[in-house]
């Protein structure tokens, strides 16, 4: 034998082929490489020599798929039907007993609703291997009632969880009460049900995202997650919830009516969801909320003063009907004594007094840089006009700090002209130097001296 094929064996592991091209690697990096395959082929690889025969039960990670799984990540031939997967899991969960585990992934179609506790044991035995990371995106796509994924009525426990991620996923107050999960940071619930949940609470969680939720329509459901520093409410269902304290915040962004999703929180006569009509569904007998039947007075504020405490906002609503959460609130306004950045749209911009915007510039004394997306989605517009503030005299209107002022929009038209005019009240001058190019790109959209008759 010659030296260099001596010095390779004795580098080899034990139980392993010197021909073996991962032979070199350890055990824990290929324990860490299967773990992105889904488990059905990362525990075939048992057959590839006596060296892997048990390598899959130390995986840190978990992918649970089966062939019925929206977008599924592995080959067809990979994958199992429903039955063979109840199987499968059971034996797997069961030969790896209870070796940590940093991260575990559900992701499949249930059937039977008899295999909805089962599934609910598989969830609970993961936990108790250490788990730092959920996911659950379980669906139930191809039942007839359009069911989600129904969690059981109990709380989560585990000191090693640190971030769950929901999908599909129909809730519990039970199920919502993080108490029993001191190190979990990191919530994001997509698509989720809170038909039966009146609460989300945790101490601990740092960022929250709720994303295309529906909600109940008879109470609020109260978010109460006071160690929030990121937060994300994406197109609410049904009933807004209600935000409580967060005083670490530090970044939010409320995003109302961007999809076709329907919302209880609107009135034909009133935009602040205070009208006479003690039969109205949108401002009245709504359990929890600051009104009643009867007129009485509880938690006012739906969502700003939750948000008081940021330092960057997005506040957006682009609903067609006459949704009043926002203008409901601004007749309760905070003072947002952090708030650097703030995003806004049109929905706050209605002449001709500009109360809810005026509002918002007065509650919030250190604004640096406000942004106002007039009828535009996002950084697709096609004009910018910038401005500034000017500090005069006894004016105090608005923070003095206000150095960047964006106006964004499609096209230069009466109504971006009258929030121009608007804000110019204010002390904010615009800057035209591109007055020709902003022109150019209006085209015949809009007057071609419309700007400068604006500017005399």
């Amino acid at each position: 034998m010659s030296e260099r094929q001596s010095a390779k064996k004795l580098a080899t592991p034990a139980g392993t082929d010197a021909d073996d091209p991962f032979a070199a690697l350890p055990d824990a990096i290929l324990q860490h490489i299967l773990s992105f395959l889904p488990v059905q082929p990362a525990v075939r690889t048992c057959v590839l020599a006596w060296r892997w025969r048990h390598l899959w039960e130390g995986m840190p990670g978990l992918r649970i798929t089966a062939a019925n799984a929206p977008e599924p990540p592995c080959a067809p031939d990979d994958l199992v039907s429903s039955g063979e997967l109840r199987e499968f899991v059971d034996h797997l969960l069961l030969l790896r007993g209870g070796a940590p585990l940093d991260s575990c992934e559900f992701m499949f179609d249930v059937r039977a609703d008899a295999d909805v506790p089962h599934v609910n044991l598989w969830i609970r035995h993961v936990i108790r291997c250490q788990l730092r990371r959920l996911e659950l995106s379980i669906t139930r796509e191809n039942d007839d009632r359009g069911l989600r994924f129904h969690v059981d009525n109990l709380p989560l426990v585990s000191r090693h969880l640190r971030r769950l991620e929901l999908y599909d996923t129909e809730l519990n107050d039970s199920f919502l009460d993080f108490s029993g999960c001191p190190g979990l940071e990191e919530l994001e619930i997509n698509n989720g049900g809170f038909i039966r949940a009146k609460r989300i609470s945790s101490k601990s969680v740092k960022r929250l995202s709720v994303i295309d939720c529906s909600f109940n329509d008879r109470f609020r459901t109260r978010i109460d997650v006071p160690s929030l520093i990121s937060l994300q409410l994406d197109d609410p269902w049904d009933r807004t919830p209600v935000l409580g304290s967060m005083p670490l915040l530090v970044a939010a962004s409320v995003r109302l009516g961007t999809g076709c999703v329907m919302s209880l929180d609107w009135c034909d006569t009133s935009d602040s969801g205070d009208c006479d009509d003690e039969n109205c569904p949108g401002c009245y007998g709504l359990e929890g909320d600051y009104r009643t039947a009867i007129g009485a007075n509880k938690n006012r504020s739906v969502l700003l003063n939750g948000l008081s405490e940021a330092s960057s906002l997005v506040l957006t609503d682009d609903s067609k009907a006459q949704k009043f959460i926002f203008k409901r609130d601004v007749k309760w306004c905070p003072t947002f004594r952090k708030l650097k950045t703030l995003v806004l749209n049109d929905y706050w911009c209605v002449p001709p007094d500009f109360r809810e915007l005026a509002c918002l510039l007065e509650h919030s004394p250190v604004l640096e840089k406000l942004t106002i997306q007039m009828f535009s989605k996002g950084p697709e517009h096609e004009v910018q006009i910038n401005g500034s503030y000017r500090p005069m005299e006894g004016s105090t209107a608005i923070s003095e700090n206000l150095k960047i002022v964006e106006v964004k929009c499609e096209v230069v038209d009466e109504g971006v002209l009258k929030v121009l005019d608007f804000l110019q009240t204010l002390n904010i001058d615009f800057n035209f130097e591109d007055e020709e190019e902003i022109l150019a790109k209006d085209g015949p959209t809009t007057p071609i001296n419309c700007i400068k008759k604006w500017k005399v």
